[in-house]
């Protein structure tokens, strides 16, 4: 599901809502005709259909690519209210940084670390019971290990100091673990942000890759084609300049042979007037 519009600061541009659930798109993946949509509302939707909910053209869940970039920009740059603004969070951020927020927002509910409790509080709230339950339990194995007037019968006053001093180490080193598991939680959930983001700019930069990979093979199955056919029509103008070669060289031969006759005719040939010797005398 995506999320809520109402969630949001200004109006959201309609290409940036998921036409499935019709909320801003959460997660988003696109299909090979440009329709966007969150990933659950279309891997959901392709469970019991093969084809886009936009155009019904043929789509399998192997056809989903990352959302283009220029899109995945303009859906970062959303300003969206934390999730828990119901708890008292304020805080309005980009869209691309609202799961860092979140992870660490101190409105956010989280449950007690100590296995023997299960109450669930606030972050900022976290801290203070986590002193205080761990008082309410080192204070209750320390009545029960200090029964009888409250003094282990089995040591002395200094022995009970040490006991008390002992006590009170544990309880802080059981703190300062609490506080270090929090913390550890919180760069854990932090570091895994930023593989995702990492991971999700690397998926993006490949689907580019691939789209530019795409787009010059077909320019060079273009070109191929054209050099083909360029390559076919210099062939057919070299095979008429030969035929036009052949023509002309036959040309050539048969003049030449109208010429030699001519030139045979010629000293063949005698006037019959010089023949007889008369002279013929045309009077004006």
């Amino acid at each position: 599901m995506g999320l809520d519009t109402d969630r949001f600061q200004g109006d959201v541009n309609e290409g940036l809502l998921c036409c499935i659930c019709k909320d801003v798109f959460e997660d988003p993946l696109q299909a090979p005709c440009e329709h966007a949509f969150c990933r659950a509302c279309i891997q959901g939707w392709l469970v019991n259909e093969c084809t886009c909910p936009e155009d019904r053209r043929p789509l399998f869940e192997s056809d989903l690519r990352p959302l283009h970039r220029y899109m995945r920009n303009d859906l970062d740059r959303l300003r969206i209210r934390c999730r828990f603004v119901a708890q008292g969070c304020q805080e309005i951020c980009s869209l691309e940084v609202l799961q860092c927020h979140e992870n660490n927002c101190h409105h956010a509910e989280v449950t007690c670390p100590y296995a023997t409790c299960s109450l669930t509080m606030t972050r900022r709230e976290l801290q203070e019971h986590v002193l205080l339950c761990h008082s309410s339990v080192s204070a209750l194995t320390g009545s029960n290990s200090r029964a009888d007037g409250g003094q282990n019968p089995m040591i002395g006053d200094q022995g009970q100091t040490q006991y008390v001093a002992m006590d009170e180490l544990k309880t802080t080193i059981e703190v300062l673990r609490a506080e270090m598991t929090c913390k550890m939680e919180v760069q854990r959930r932090e570091m895994e942000t930023r593989l995702d983001m990492q991971r999700g700019h690397m998926i993006q930069r490949e689907a580019v890759l691939h789209s530019q990979m795409d787009s010059i093979k077909t320019d060079i199955n273009r070109l191929k084609d054209r050099l083909q056919t360029l390559l076919d029509v210099e062939l057919d103008r070299r095979r008429e300049l030969d035929r036009m070669s052949a023509e002309r060289t036959e040309l050539k031969t048969m003049l030449q042979k109208i010429q030699q006759e001519l030139k045979e005719r010629r000293s063949h040939y005698k006037c019959p007037h010089c023949a007889t010797g008369t002279t013929r005398v045309t009077h004006v």
